[in-house]
């Protein structure tokens, strides 16, 4: 990756100054002229910015504005550029990611852009591409006021059209002609549309922004679109689910705290559960509805005991001393079934842990929330995960029936009030997707 090449690692130096400034309690609208450094004639955008946008979300505009793809690393600075040692950076998620480049950064998406500009003349620096190195400056024109339906950004003047990616920091006339078809197009509306795009709504959604992120990546993919269309769903209006439409289709997960809670569920010497408990639990939790055989032994009930292991892992259950008690959150839970629609949901969403279930959980959750009875897409959430990158340890693409492992399809499929058969075991219930919702913070 050309990127890399020009970063070099700082050390036995003083720390970088913090030339932030305090939030603003009330958002406005900065009027903000950006220009490419050394453009001759002059490349640049008037763009109207809500005031409380993070910086992560103002790359993501700068991209729109000047035709870009979001195909390198990138950079905002305070104090000089983005390689002074006397300036704050704010710094994309590769640049925190890997140490040995992290340069003493602030990661951007954690930093407002009122807290880089506040007057006007203030000037912030971005860079784009470490190879071609794309200077440019954000200077404030304006502080505006904030209509109610403010959009959070939108190109508002310009002029020249911008250098297309690698082409090698052509900012000359002559130059820009051999690589562009007409150097002074500019089009303000196909931008302004292209601003009200997956993304953009996305964030103004308040959706969970890993999950943005991953729409974001994989748009030019065969499935970016299925995964955004999947994601805008979220953004629809659904009716709010009461205490009453949660308690037959949380059946399953309310038996085993009930039972826990009568002074604890007892295993086995081999640590499963009693052949008593293994009758009654069959009946309630819904992936044991066609299960053939006797359904008195867990260790032969399969879907039985990736269930009860479910419990535990998400935190409902815990082992102790050759029993099964609640946990904390557990004793909530039982006496009170949104706190249970609401645990479950915290624990759906991964906030830590390794990147493959982060991104597979986040995957399936929006087309959970898209899949109200209806079966979830297993085959293109692996698709999905594939483009990304992840394969089997064999180097085998990632295939739809290994997701059937991940603790969220274990809890999905089994919100509902329906048996869970062979044919209907993908299937998502409307309850099912309301918590997949839930867990994505809408």
């Amino acid at each position: 990756m050309t990127d890399r090449r020009h970063l070099r690692v700082v050390t036995n130096l003083e720390s970088r100054p913090d030339l932030r400034h305090p939030r603003r309690d009330d958002a406005v609208v900065y009027r903000v002229r950006v220009d490419i450094d050394d453009a001759d004639p002059p490349i640049w955008r008037r763009i109207d910015l809500r005031s409380d946008l993070t910086l992560d979300f103002v790359h993501q505009v700068l991209q729109v504005a000047f035709d870009w793809t979001d195909s390198h690393l990138h950079r905002f600075s305070l104090g000089g550029g983005a390689f002074d040692r006397d300036s704050q950076l704010f710094l994309c998620p590769y640049d925190v990611a890997e140490a040995d480049f992290e340069d003493d950064g602030i990661p951007a998406a954690e930093t407002r852009l009122d807290e880089t500009l506040t007057a006007t003349g203030d000037v912030l620096h971005y860079l784009y591409d470490y190879g071609d190195n794309w200077e440019l400056t954000l200077r404030l024109e304006q502080v505006l006021p904030a209509d109610g339906e403010c959009a959070a950004a939108a190109v508002v003047g310009g002029e020249g059209a911008a250098p297309p990616e690698d082409c090698g920091h052509l900012v000359d006339a002559a130059s820009l002609a051999e690589v562009l078809p007409d150097p002074a197009r500019f089009e303000p509306d196909r931008i302004n549309d292209a601003l009200r795009g997956p993304y953009f709504v996305l964030r103004e959604a308040k959706v969970d922004p890993r999950l943005v992120d991953l729409v974001q990546r994989l748009t030019y993919t065969a499935h970016g679109d299925s995964l955004s269309q999947a994601a805008l769903a979220l953004t629809e209006k659904h009716t709010p689910l009461e205490a009453a439409d949660l308690i037959g289709h949380l059946r399953g997960f309310q038996w085993f705290l009930d039972r826990a809670a009568d002074g604890g569920i007892p295993l086995t010497g081999a640590g499963y559960l009693k052949p008593a408990d293994v009758m009654e639990a069959s009946k309630v939790v819904p992936v044991m509805a066609d299960w053939i055989g006797a359904k008195n032994r867990e260790a032969h009930c399969y879907p039985l005991l990736q269930f009860r292991e479910m419990l535990e892992d998400v935190g409902l259950l815990r082992k102790n001393k050759g029993q099964l008690l609640l946990t904390r959150a557990g004793q909530s839970a039982q006496r009170d079934v949104k706190a249970l629609w609401e645990h479950l949901a915290s624990r759906l969403n991964p906030k830590l842990g390794d990147e493959f279930h982060v991104q597979a959980g986040l995957v399936m959750l929006a087309y959970a929330a898209a899949s109200p009875d209806a079966q979830l897409p297993l085959n293109t959430i692996a698709a999905i995960l594939t483009e990304l990158g992840w394969r089997h340890a064999d180097g085998t693409p990632v295939t739809g029936s290994a997701l059937r492992h991940l603790p969220a399809y274990e809890v999905l499929i089994n919100v509902t009030d329906q048996p869970v058969t062979w044919r209907r075991r993908d299937l998502i219930s409307p309850v099912a997707a309301a918590l997949a919702r839930r867990a994505l913070g809408v």
